[in-house]
């Protein structure tokens, strides 16, 4: 197997290399390195209340700690193929979060370099561990600290519709894949339920609270509705009315082998997601279709499903 890529400057472009507790180059640039993770970005930034969210549910996601297949199946959906498939490729994963899809990539046996914006860095690091098919980076997608042209496969999964402008998120994301390589990403889809609720009410509130403080309101308003939404789960009319008022995010029907602490875990998780996000767009599949084309992306796929819409293209 090849060795990682090593971190270059996202302002020069120059590689970087290790010198005490700092990544440096000949130009002088300095990037601390904390708890033997980079960091390219400010440890505080748009991304904070995400990562209270995985330092709070660390494992609720990771199929090792579920005992399910939810996050493979849907990663190898938007792969195209089995995780297998990913050994000995150069993979960049985007927005790792506390590793749902790192701890898949690396089981696939590819070179995994992974990055996210938020602290949930750390946590990633602790359920990864030292892997030697695996490094993790603090960085924005903006500013990614890798040449450009370089992966065989670009990973972004539930993140790009939290970042400011998601077309050019997708352009600096398709910037790392090598030609012939491949971009896999997915987007919240526009929909026109989304503001028959009142979950954009309680968002507008929320967001702009101190994580910890909103933190605590989503757990007051999972308690109070998850009962109902449980209770209610057959009741198909009633059930969908509730929703126009409860901004929970709940998976019951998608997942009914699933037991009541997994679903409450879960909505937990998803709902403090969903209602303290400081970005939210929404997207057509026309909407990332023209996007990729744009971007002069090959074998465009396609799907509905998972978080709203699925794509993959090769480069």
């Amino acid at each position: 197997m090849s060795t990682l890529f090593p971190y270059s400057s996202p302002v020069t472009h120059k590689e970087l290399n290790l010198a005490g507790e700092h990544l440096v180059n000949s130009d002088g640039e300095s990037f601390p390195v904390v708890n033997g993770i980079p960091r390219f970005v400010p440890q505080e930034n748009y991304a904070s209340a995400f990562g209270l969210q995985w330092k709070t549910y660390a494992k609720t996601q990771l199929d090792s700690f579920s005992n399910t297949s939810i996050t493979q199946d849907r990663l190898e959906r938007c792969l195209g193929m089995p995780i297998s498939g990913l050994k000995d490729k150069t993979v960049l994963e985007v927005g790792a979060g506390a590793g749902r899809f790192t701890e898949l990539l690396v089981k696939g046996g590819g070179l995994i370099h992974s990055i996210d914006l938020s602290v949930a860095v750390d946590v990633n690091k602790e359920n990864i561990g030292n892997a030697p098919n695996y490094q993790i980076a603090q960085a924005s997608v903006y500013d990614i600290p890798y040449a450009d042209n370089l992966f065989d496969y670009v990973v972004c999964l539930g993140v790009i519709q939290h970042t400011p402008d998601p077309e050019k998120t997708i352009k600096c994301l398709f910037e790392k894949v090598k030609p012939g390589g491949v971009l896999v990403i997915d987007h919240y889809i526009w929909r026109i339920g989304y503001y028959s609720t009142l979950t954009p009410i309680f968002r507008a509130i929320l967001k702009e609270m101190k994580p910890e403080k909103s933190q605590r309101i989503v757990n007051s308003l999972v308690d109070f509705f998850f009962p109902i939404h449980w209770n209610l789960k057959d009741r198909g009319i009633i059930n969908w009315l509730v929703h126009r008022v409860s901004p929970l995010i709940v998976y019951i029907r998608e997942f009914p082998e699933q037991d009541r602490q997994f679903h409450y875990e879960w909505s937990k998780l998803d709902t403090y997601d969903q209602l303290t996000d400081y970005y939210k767009h929404l997207r057509s599949i026309d909407d990332i279709r023209k996007t990729l084309e744009s971007l002069n992306g090959k074998n465009i796929w396609m799907n509905r499903g998972g978080n709203g819409v699925e794509a993959r293209c090769t480069k």
